[in-house]
C-alpha cells in the first residue's frame, strides 16, 4: 500500500517503524526538519518537510495516488483538515484521523463524508486509558487484551513458583479446570518464543499468554500464580488527558487519589472528578507520598508528560510501599530498560495505540489487532470470509490448515457463542479467529490465508 503519514511523533514514527517492514511505501510528513532527518536514516521511507494542511504539501508527499492518509500530528484540527484535502483534492480513500479532544468526539457526526470526510478515528489517550483500566481490573496480569467487544481476552502472566501449573505439562491445566475451558497462545522464556504444546512444561519466570472467555481470566491466573489480593486503592501522578480520563473511570469502583503539581488544573480537576481526592504537589516528594500513606495503594500510576519523572515517581513509591507500580514511558529505550525490575509495567504509549491503526491496514478482514512485545509479535481477531471454493479456511478443520510457523489459533467467536479453539476445531464462514503470531514476519502469510479468492461475491 502506498501511505502517507502526517506528524512524525511517536505515534507517526512507531507506525512508519511497524508498517515500512512489511514492503508498504511509506511517506512521512513533519514540520519538524530534524525528526524527520532521524526516521530517514534508520527507515527505508520518503520523507517531506511543511505543513500536514496544506495541499501543496499532501501533494509534493504523493497524495494523488495514494491508499490511505494517516492523521496523527498533535493537532486534532489540522489532522481533520487533512482528512477533508484528502477527500475533496486527492480521493484518497481511506482517512485515519488522531482525535484527542473529547469534545469532538462527542459529536461523531462531524466525521462523516458529508462533513470532514474521517474514515476511521483513533483516539490514542482513550486506549491507553482503557489498557491501564484493564492492568488495574487484573492486578496478576502484565498485558490485558480485549476481543470480540470484550467476550474474550488475551492475557499475559508470569508463571511463578508455587502457582498450580508450574512445573506441570500444559496439558494438566484441564485436570485443574476441568470446567473451564481456556487456550495457552505463546510462552515466552527470556526473549525466545516456545509454541506450546500439550507436553510443554510451564517453568517459573515464563510469560505465558492465554486466551479465555472473559469470566474466567481469574481462574486461569491462578493457576500460573498465586493471585494477589483485589485492588481497591489507587493513586495517580499526573493529571493531564490520561490522569484525568484515568481517575474519571476508577473513581466509583476505586478509592482514588490523584497528585497534580498545577494548582489551576488541580482545581480543575477537583470540579470534574466527584469521588476523587485531588492533591497540589510533586509525585517524587517523598513527604508528600508519606503524609498520604503511599505504603497503603494498591496501585501506583505514574502518568506525567516526563519520562524521568514517570520513573522516578514510580521508583520510589515502589521503595515505599505501593503493591504495584504502573509507568507511561513514551521513549521506547527505556520500556525494556525498567520493567520488571522495581517497575512492575512501564506502559508504552505508542505500542499500546498502535494496533487500531494497525487493523485498518492490514490485507483480509482486521476486526482487532494488538501489537505486543514492542512490536516483535501481534495478536489479530480475522474475520473469515468466502466458502469452501474460495476460501482456504470455511468448513476446514484447525489441523486442516497450513498456519504459518508458530502461529497459534486461541478461540473463535461465532455470533454470541466463544468456542476455545482445539485440534479438530471446524471453522465457518463468518467466524472471527483469534490468533497469536509470535514473529511479524508471518504476517503476509496469514493474511494470504484470510484472502477470499476469485469467484465469491
Amino acid at each position: 500500500m502506498k501511505i502517507i503519514i502526517l506528524g512524525a511523533g511517536q505515534v507517526g514514527a512507531t507506525l512508519a517503524e511497524n508498517l515500512v517492514t512489511e514492503s508498504n511505501d511509506i511517506t512521512i510528513v513533519d514540520l519538524d526538519p530534524d525528526k524527520l532527518a532521524v526516521l530517514q536514516d534508520r527507515l527505508d521511507l520518503r520523507t517531506v518537510v511543511g505543513s500536514a494542511a496544506h495541499p501543496s504539501v499532501l501533494r509534493a508527499a504523493g497524495a494523488e495516488d495514494a491508499d490511505m492518509l494517516v492523521a496523527v500530528t498533535q493537532s486534532d484540527e489540522t489532522n481533520m483538515l487533512a482528512c477533508k484535502l484528502a477527500a475533496s483534492l486527492f480521493n484518497i480513500p481511506t482517512k485515519i484521523a488522531r482525535i484527542r479532544a473529547a469534545d469532538y468526539l462527542k459529536h461523531p457526526g462531524i466525521f462523516s463524508p458529508e462533513n470532514l470526510c474521517v474514515d476511521h478515528i483513533i483516539s490514542p489517550e482513550q486506549e491507553i486509558t482503557d489498557y491501564l483500566r484493564r492492568l488495574i481490573d487484573y492486578p496478576n496480569a502484565l498485558q490485558v487484551l480485549d476481543f470480540a467487544n470484550g467476550k474474550v481476552r488475551l492475557v499475559a502472566a508470569r508463571a511463578y513458583h508455587g502457582g498450580p501449573l508450574v512445573g506441570h505439562e500444559l496439558r494438566d491445566m484441564r485436570k485443574h479446570l476441568p470446567n473451564l475451558d481456556a487456550r495457552v497462545a505463546a510462552i515466552f522464556r527470556g526473549n525466545h518464543a516456545i509454541v506450546p504444546e500439550g507436553r510443554t512444561v510451564i517453568e517459573s519466570g515464563d510469560e505465558v499468554f492465554f486466551i479465555a472467555a472473559t469470566e474466567n481470566i481469574d481462574s486461569v491466573i491462578r493457576e500460573m500464580r498465586n493471585l494477589d489480593k483485589k485492588v481497591r486503592r489507587v493513586m495517580i501522578a499526573g493529571g493531564g488527558n490520561i490522569g484525568r480520563r484515568l481517575a474519571a473511570a476508577l473513581e466509583n469502583e476505586y478509592q482514588v487519589k490523584l497528585i497534580d503539581h498545577n494548582k489551576n488544573n488541580s482545581a480543575r480537576l477537583a470540579a470534574e472528578l466527584h469521588n476523587t481526592l485531588i492533591l497540589v504537589g510533586d509525585a517524587t516528594d517523598e513527604t508528600l507520598l508519606g503524609d498520604e500513606n503511599i505504603d497503603d495503594m494498591d496501585v501506583f500510576c505514574a502518568l506525567t508528560n516526563d519520562d524521568e519523572d514517570n520513573i522516578m515517581a514510580s521508583l520510589q513509591a515502589k521503595r515505599m510501599g505501593a503493591r504495584k507500580v504502573i509507568a507511561l514511558i513514551n521513549r521506547a529505550s527505556y520500556v525494556d530498560l525498567v520493567q520488571g525490575g522495581e517497575i512492575d509495567i512501564a506502559v508504552s504509549p505508542a505500542q499500546a495505540t498502535i494496533g487500531p491503526l494497525l487493523s485498518h491496514v492490514r490485507r483480509g478482514d482486521m476486526a482487532v489487532v494488538h501489537s505486543l512485545r514492542r512490536g516483535a509479535a501481534e495478536a489479530l481477531e480475522a474475520v473469515v470470509h468466502g466458502d469452501s471454493k474460495t476460501s482456504k479456511l470455511v468448513n476446514r478443520r484447525i489441523e486442516e490448515v497450513k498456519w504459518p510457523e508458530g502461529v497459534t489459533v486461541g478461540a473463535i467467536i461465532r455470533g454470541e457463542e466463544v468456542i476455545i479453539a482445539h485440534h479438530d476445531t471446524q471453522i465457518a464462514a463468518e467466524d472471527h479467529i483469534i490468533l497469536f503470531v509470535p514473529n511479524k514476519r508471518m504476517i503476509p502469510k496469514v493474511e494470504k490465508l484470510f484472502q477470499v479468492g476469485f469467484g465469491f461475491l
